[in-house]
């Protein structure tokens, strides 16, 4: 999914903030009950909502689907260090991780790591086929380091919305 920054010019007033607290509860909620909750009516939710989605507050409509259901039981945390962190090195790695189907999640970050990475995959010989071809093969990867989760207690996507300002 392609980033899109929010426009600087956006604000969120008290409406889109109260919309953007159920869509990510239940993204599937019929707008008329959206309006109902929020006091507004359904083409002013409707607007909004588009808004919103155009403006790149709201980055995709998509489905949360349980990894077990398709059989992917590993779930893996992986600390990458890369042997320098110069930007065409950054932007290399950035790309492979983003490109394997496998992660989750791809986060560059400070304080001794290079990336943190959530991958899931089917078994443990298909994971350990995708460490090697994104960090034991790769020149550019000095070390890395797989935290395998025993259970998955918390996930989710949605982003805590902030009381209106007054």
């Amino acid at each position: 999914m392609p980033k899109k920054r929010p426009a600087p010019s956006f604000a969120l007033d008290r409406f889109d903030k109260a919309i953007l607290q159920l869509v990510q509860q239940d993204n599937k909620m019929p707008q008329r009950l959206i309006a109902e909750a929020v006091a507004l009516s359904t083409a002013a939710v409707q607007r909004r909502i588009a808004a919103m989605e155009s403006a790149g507050v709201i980055l995709a409509n998509v489905a949360l689907v349980d990894p077990e259901a398709l059989s992917a039981t590993i779930t893996s945390i992986v600390e990458v260090h890369l042997h320098d962190e110069r930007a065409a090195t950054v932007d290399a790695a950035k790309a492979l991780f983003r490109d394997a189907p496998e992660v989750q999640q791809c986060y560059y970050v400070t304080g001794g790591t290079s990336f943190v990475l959530v991958i899931v995959a089917t078994d443990m010989r298909s994971y350990e086929r995708l460490t090697r071809r994104l960090f034991a093969e790769n020149e550019a990867v000095k070390s890395y380091r797989s935290l395998v989760a025993l259970d998955r207690v918390k996930t989710g996507a949605t982003v805590t919305v902030p009381p209106q300002e007054h």
